[in-house]
């Protein structure tokens, strides 16, 4: 059985689970399992489980090769599917996929695999479609929810995302921004990063690529601008010490108002 996802997020379990069902429904007992979480854009090359199943294969220990979907086998290339299962062929290993219902092996005649063959490349080219049309749905929704100010990824440090809205967490900004400064006036990045509980790389990262964000309450994105309309006024901490319990003062100004407004 193959299995394949393509990010760790995701899980081979119901794929094999289903797989495995088939198998006992044909009373196959000597199963072996082949999960690979791995885009279905990366290069043959770096695909080693796919790859480990085709040398044993190569070596006809199965009889069969069953696989969930036919997109497992389709992201791989436009003509993968075709030498794949020619290759399963070669050596007296059948095919099925689960969700179109084809199954190929290898006691049918040539006439009847080379349209099994074809049916299997066209509905992986479907299956590739279908696939890049999803992923444009997907880009095309993120795009429309920025358009409408909406943030759609993760958001910065010190920010929350409210009803698909950035929002300043007052105490958070404020504690990476004090962080931010005191490396900025100097201060060891891991002295810095010990004192304040943030991992040193990511202190670094946000200095080298958010400095102007923390220390001058400037942004490029309107809707970070946005966001920090909660805490301006900002001191320009680039040039000065900021003056941090007024800062604080008015975080938990900011904050008794939020409260009063949740209730």
């Amino acid at each position: 059985m193959y299995a394949r996802v393509s990010t760790s997020d995701q899980d081979v379990s119901r794929q094999l689970d289903e797989a495995r069902e088939h198998l006992e429904r044909l009373g196959v007992e000597d199963v072996e399992e082949y999960p690979e979480v791995v885009s279905g854009a990366a290069d043959t090359d770096t695909r080693e489980v796919y790859n480990q199943l085709l040398d044993d294969v190569e070596t006809e220990r199965f009889d069969l090769v069953v696989v969930h979907e036919i997109s497992r086998l389709s992201r791989l290339g436009p003509t993968e599917i075709h030498e794949f299962i020619q290759h399963c062929l070669e050596h007296d290993t059948g095919v099925e996929a689960l969700d179109v219902g084809l199954k190929i092996h290898v006691d049918d005649g040539d006439l009847q695999q080379t349209i099994y063959s074809m049916v299997a490349r066209l509905m992986g080219d479907l299956a590739q479609i279908e696939h890049q049309q999803k992923l444009q749905r997907i880009r095309s929704g993120v795009r429309a929810a920025q358009s409408a100010g909406k943030w759609t990824g993760r958001p910065p440090a010190g920010f929350v995302v409210e009803d698909g809205y950035l929002r300043v967490d007052p105490a958070e900004f404020l504690h990476v921004r004090e962080a931010v400064a005191r490396v900025d006036r100097g201060e060891a990045f891991a002295k810095v990063a010990n004192d304040t509980g943030l991992a040193e790389s990511t202190l670094r990262s946000l200095h080298q690529d958010r400095r102007d964000l923390y220390l001058g309450g400037e942004a490029d994105d309107e809707r970070v601008n946005e966001a920090l309309g909660d805490v301006r006024p900002l001191e320009d901490a680039r040039t000065e010490a900021p003056d941090l319990e007024a800062l604080r003062e008015r975080v938990e100004r900011l904050e008794d108002a939020t409260n009063v407004d949740d209730r």
